[in-house]
C-alpha cells in the first residue's frame, strides 16, 4: 500500500513539473510573427542597342568596331539603332565614316555618320565657309602638334627689299579642318608622321587672299593658338589686304593705305 502511494506521489510531482515547464516555454516565446513576402519586382523590358567597342574620331570609318548591347527600352531614344528595326546594321554601317566624334560603349546614331558614297569635307564645311588647303612642313606646323579642329593663325613670310625676311600674319583664329598627317606607336612610343597640306575654314574673301600670298610668299606658317584664345566667331584678315591678280598678270597689295604691285 506504501509502494502505491509513492509511485502516485512521484507521477504527480511528474506531471505538475512537466506542466511547470510547458507553460514557460509557451510565455517565453511570445506571440507567433507573420512574415510577409513581397511581391517580385516587374521584370526591366529590353532591347539590344548599337554602340561602339571603342572610341571613333572623326573621319574613322567604322569597319567591325561596333557590338549590340543589351538597353532598357524605357530609355531608348528614337535616333537608337537597335536590333529589332534593324538587324543587318553592323554589315550595312561597316563602311560608313564618323563625322562626329563616337565615345566608347555611346549608342551610334545615324547622325553621327556619313554613307561610304558621301563626302565627308563638304559635310562638315560650315554654309559659307570653303575648304582650302595650303602646303605645310614640321617647321611650320608647331612641330606637328597642330590637329583637326584646332584654332592657327597664319603668317607670311617673305624676302624684303633689303635682302631680310618680313613677316605678317594675314589671317586670325581660322580653323583647321584637316592635317594629312598619321600617328602610329611603335615598340619605343607614339610617333608622330607630319604630312604636307593643311585644309583650313576659310570665307571666300579669306580664301582669296591665301591664294594670293601662297604666290608672294617664300612660305606659310601655322601658329597655333591657345584654346583659351580660341573665339570661332572673330576669324579676321590681315590689317593689309592682298587683292587678285590684274589683267597683266600682277598682284595689287594694299598695305598702310598704300598701292604697290608685284608680279605673280
Amino acid at each position: 500500500m506504501s509502494m502505491r502511494i509513492v509511485i502516485l506521489a512521484i507521477a504527480i510531482v511528474a506531471a505538475g513539473a512537466a506542466g511547470y515547464l510547458a507553460m514557460n516555454m509557451m510565455g517565453s516565446s511570445g506571440p507567433t510573427q507573420q512574415v510577409t513576402v513581397a511581391p517580385p519586382p516587374p521584370s526591366i523590358q529590353l532591347d539590344e542597342v548599337l554602340v561602339a567597342t571603342e572610341t571613333l574620331t572623326t573621319g574613322a570609318r567604322v569597319e567591325n568596331r561596333m557590338r549590340w548591347q543589351k538597353w532598357p527600352t524605357d530609355a531608348l531614344s528614337p535616333d537608337f539603332i537597335t536590333r529589332e528595326s534593324r538587324p543587318d546594321a553592323m554589315v550595312e554601317l561597316s563602311e560608313s565614316v564618323v563625322r562626329a566624334t563616337i565615345a566608347q560603349g555611346e549608342p551610334i546614331r545615324p547622325i553621327k555618320l556619313l554613307g561610304a558614297d558621301q563626302s565627308f569635307m563638304s559635310s562638315i564645311l560650315p554654309a559659307g565657309k570653303r575648304a582650302v588647303a595650303t602646303e605645310i612642313a614640321a617647321d611650320t606646323s608647331a612641330g606637328g602638334f597642330i590637329l583637326p579642329d584646332d584654332y592657327v593663325d597664319v603668317i607670311m613670310v617673305s624676302r624684303g627689299q633689303d635682302g631680310g625676311f618680313e613677316t605678317e600674319t594675314i589671317l586670325n583664329n581660322i580653323r583647321v579642318l584637316a592635317i594629312d598627317q598619321t600617328i602610329r606607336e611603335d615598340e619605343e612610343g607614339r610617333l608622330v608622321q607630319v604630312g604636307q597640306t593643311a585644309t583650313l575654314e576659310l570665307t571666300p574673301r579669306q580664301a582669296e587672299i591665301i591664294t594670293v600670298a601662297r604666290q608672294m610668299a617664300d612660305r606659310l606658317t601655322l601658329s597655333l593658338r591657345s584654346v583659351k584664345d580660341v573665339n570661332p566667331d572673330d576669324a579676321s584678315d590681315a590689317a593689309e589686304h592682298l587683292v587678285g591678280a590684274g589683267p597683266d598678270g600682277t598682284i595689287t597689295i594694299i598695305k598702310g593705305g598704300q598701292r604697290s604691285t608685284a608680279a605673280q
